[in-house]
């Protein structure tokens, strides 16, 4: 992790095939971030899409801190839940009133509990439990279909996937940063020690917020929700050979990691091996988006019947989202194709598809516009 030679443009691996929707833009960021000094590693990944400072979907391997390759929701990751409640006594409306609850967020008392003796506790209990906006959700799903061994679970069970993470607080640390973060931090710097104090501190907070809202959602429908793997995919991550960013890109836990569809398509739970040296240990987290935010403001007609289109799904769910411009920024066809994600992953052989799950619930936010 010493001084960057002044030579050489990282080699650029790409896990995706010839047929996926990879946006040009995202691949002249992969590239140009490749050239960054320090820089040694570099993946793309099929989710692959344009980001602020560099590309959506990636993992990169540099001998110094880029704090915008992490981006302001540090920790952001996604959880997934067995849920002990049987499929025939979920009512979707009914629940999906109950789910409610997750916009009030942890009480002051939990949350400083919830905190209390971690890293997190230095960045307060403000924010904790609530899920932010844009692609962050909390969605009860049920197991479509099982196509390998997995974690206990069968047709018809029930799960919860919950993706969020640092809120304000992966925000206020990255727009707090001096000047010099856009050439990297040295790793011996002080700006760098005090970044990966905060980092860490943000990190351990957003899993925290995690493991609040799947709880507030569990007591909410009247069942018990056990982890099953909780992988986050915004963050820093210290390595013999220099320092691993990811953006976009998963961290397996218990060697599985959440493959995110849209609001209207399947997500999977993936098993992750330890595949090839040059994906950095790293998959795609979900099916990474087709078109940005402002494009899908003219794809959408603002008209009663889309919105009321856009708050059922084709597997007769149900989305709870008060604000119509998230709606329309976040409809599924804003969305690649999960399942062709999931594939290329499979013949790079950096993923194993274990099960399939449809979207029953999905909660963004019960109040209005932004």
């Amino acid at each position: 992790m010493g001084n960057s030679p002044i030579a050489a443009r990282a080699r650029v691996c790409e896990f995706y095939s010839d047929g996926a929707w990879i946006e040009g833009r995202a691949v002249d960021q992969l590239n140009e971030v490749a050239g960054w000094p320090g820089m040694s590693a570099v993946a793309g990944f099929p989710d692959l899409h344009p980001g602020r400072y560099g590309p959506v979907g990636g993992a990169f391997l540099a001998d110094r801190i880029y704090p915008q390759l992490i981006g302001p929701d540090i920790g952001c990751g996604m959880a997934l839940y067995r849920l002990d409640l049987p499929r025939r006594k979920l009512k979707l409306d009914k629940a999906a009133r109950r789910l409610e609850v997750l916009e009030d967020g942890a009480g002051t008392e939990v949350a400083r509990a919830a905190l209390a003796g971690t890293l997190a506790e230095r960045l307060g209990p403000h924010g904790l439990g609530t899920l932010g906006g844009g692609n962050h959700f909390c969605e009860v799903q049920v197991v479509h279909e099982v196509r390998d061994t997995a974690p206990g679970l069968a047709p018809g069970d029930l799960c919860l996937m919950v993706h969020t993470g640092s809120r304000g607080h992966g925000a206020g640390i990255f727009t707090g940063l001096e000047d010099s973060w856009k050439a990297g931090f040295p790793p011996d710097s002080a700006a760098a020690e005090s970044y990966v104090t905060l980092h860490g501190a943000a990190q351990a907070w957003a899993r925290i917020n995690r493991a609040l809202l799947a709880q507030a959602a569990a007591e909410a429908l009247r069942c018990q929700a056990e982890l099953i793997c909780d992988a986050p995919h915004n963050h820093l991550e210290a390595r013999p050979d220099g320092w691993l960013h990811r953006k976009g890109a998963a961290a397996p836990d218990r060697g599985m990691a959440p493959l995110a569809g849209s609001r209207d398509s399947l997500s999977y739970l993936m098993a992750v091996p330890e595949g090839p040296a040059e994906a950095l240990g790293s998959v795609s987290h979900g099916a990474g988006r087709r078109y940005d935010r402002a494009a899908m403001h003219g794809r959408i007609r603002r008209v009663k019947s889309e919105f009321e289109a856009m708050r059922q799904t084709r597997f007769g769910g149900r989305v709870v989202c008060a604000d119509r411009d998230l709606l329309i920024e976040e409809a599924g066809s804003a969305y690649k194709d999960a399942g062709a994600v999931l594939g290329d992953l499979e013949a790079f052989g950096l993923a194993r598809g274990m099960l399939s799950l449809a979207p029953l619930i999905t909660f963004k936010t019960c109040k209005g516009g932004r």
